[in-house]
């Protein structure tokens, strides 16, 4: 599997398999002392592939239910008329198949696959950055898709990555495509983080956005015997993040409307709004529009359980 796809997940393995992550772990533990594969958190590479990953065919089929129900919750944030960034991935590409129901939005993007959800939405206006073609995730990256960022302006970025800690905030494991991500985040008034529990805990070789950066997670709700994606959900919120977990029993809900507000496990807490860093005061406000037609131009002048937790008191 992991010549195959370059990189894969404890937990996928241990699926395959049939056994449990503890088995899984000290078999890859034995592997690596043969010089067959290398370790990383939460899973295994090829030996010296720290910047491979899987490719899209591979993402695709995993944790479908879960991108779901994070992009269907993730919609509810866009309001109409308004302009934001969305980058690469399988969990944004669910996103974007949302956003074309949103009257007025100006999606700016580096993915193909986003563009391609968004092409025949008539009341949306996709722009494209410019920069070299990734094939295995269908990005634009490099020199190109980072000048054409330089000097945009919009009211959030969603991102999705290949890992999240408290301690590190989001990661990736290829170099072009966190420095495209940073690009993004740096157009951005807010960052909105959508990762699955399965990325939770998982630290990748290249930080994309750290975690004073992040306004908000999007994420589904970890299982009960997950104490590692609990644990650093907690960690997340005490630094300032604001959680927003979905989870299928509360599908066709969203922030604003009757059941939204929820709980983690059995943690209640209400939303909250947190400053946002002092690198990034004096942008638009949450839900700002800015007329954008080109990159280019540009340089030259949710449905399920929201539960945002608070920081724990100390």
């Amino acid at each position: 599997m992991v010549r195959a796809n370059g990189a894969v997940s404890l937990r996928e393995l241990a699926r395959v398999v049939q056994t449990s992550e503890v088995t899984v772990r000290r078999d890859v533990r034995a592997l690596e002392a043969e010089g067959l594969l290398d370790r990383r958190h939460g899973g295994a590479v090829l030996p010296g592939g720290f910047t491979r990953e899987s490719g899209f065919p591979q993402k695709s089929h995993l944790a479908t239910a879960e991108k779901t129900a994070i992009a269907d919750l993730a919609a509810g944030f866009v309001d109409e008329g308004e302009a934001i960034v969305v980058g690469a991935g399988t969990t944004t590409q669910e996103l974007a198949r949302r956003l074309a129901r949103v009257p007025g939005l100006t999606v700016v993007t580096n993915s193909l696959l986003v563009a391609q959800a968004l092409a025949h939405a008539n009341r949306v206006e996709v722009v494209m950055t410019g920069g070299t073609l990734r094939g295995s995730n269908y990005a634009l990256v490099g020199s190109g898709a980072e000048q054409s960022l330089q000097g945009l302006r919009v009211s959030r970025a969603f991102l999705s990555g290949s890992g999240l800690t408290a301690e590190r905030g989001l990661s990736t494991s290829n170099m072009l495509s966190a420095s495209v991500d940073r690009a993004l985040v740096q157009a951005a008034g807010e960052v909105v983080v959508l990762a699955d529990h399965g990325k939770l805990g998982s630290d990748t070789m290249f930080q994309t956005v750290p975690t004073d950066v992040i306004t908000r997670l999007v994420t589904d709700e970890p299982p009960g015997h997950d104490d590692r994606a609990a644990t650093e959900l907690q960690a997340l919120a005490d630094q300032g993040v604001q959680i927003a977990v979905a989870s299928g029993s509360g599908a066709g809900q969203g922030p604003g409307q009757p059941g939204a507000e929820g709980a983690v496990g059995e943690r209640r807490a209400s939303r909250r709004d947190v400053p946002l860093p002092g690198q990034r005061r004096n942008l638009p406000p949450s839900g700002a529009s800015s007329p954008l037609r080109s990159a280019a131009s540009l340089a030259d002048g949710p449905n399920g359980r929201v539960a945002d937790l608070a920081p724990r008191r100390r």
